[in-house]
């Protein structure tokens, strides 16, 4: 499949310091800020700097660098905000949305990590 990255997209245009954001974490890599209209007491993005669209298109060609300081960031930042299961935290949720029935926003890939209060079930039950 041929990704097709939209270099105007917001979390592209927040790479390149054209929008402020309330950074938590930045790395060679990866970028993680606080999200603009929080769903939780905790709502951080975590964003690849590379053009990848979903989490399948990063999967596959990304390099091993960019992924392994995704993957550690990811963590560091529930460390850092407290979340962490056992560490005095209650726990957190992790959502990669993608595509059109993802209900994907921005055409970036990114993590969202959830946490601070009970989140309920993830999706309704298709029974």
């Amino acid at each position: 499949m041929a990704y097709q990255y939209d270099d105007t997209n917001v979390f592209a245009r927040i790479l390149r310091g054209e929008i402020p954001n309330k950074t938590v974490l930045e790395t060679e890599h990866t970028l993680a800020f606080h999200d603009i209209g929080p769903q939780a007491p905790v709502h951080v993005l975590v964003i690849p700097k590379g053009r990848y669209v979903t989490f399948d298109h990063f999967a596959a060609e990304a390099s091993e660098a960019e992924i392994a300081d995704f993957t550690r960031t990811a963590g560091e930042v529930c460390r850092m905000l407290g979340v962490r299961p056992g560490e005095g935290g209650q726990g957190y949720r992790t959502i990669a949305n993608a595509g059109l029935h993802g209900v994907q926003e921005v055409p970036h890939y990114h993590m969202h990590i959830l946490g601070g209060r009970i989140l309920g079930r993830m999706v309704a039950r298709a029974d």
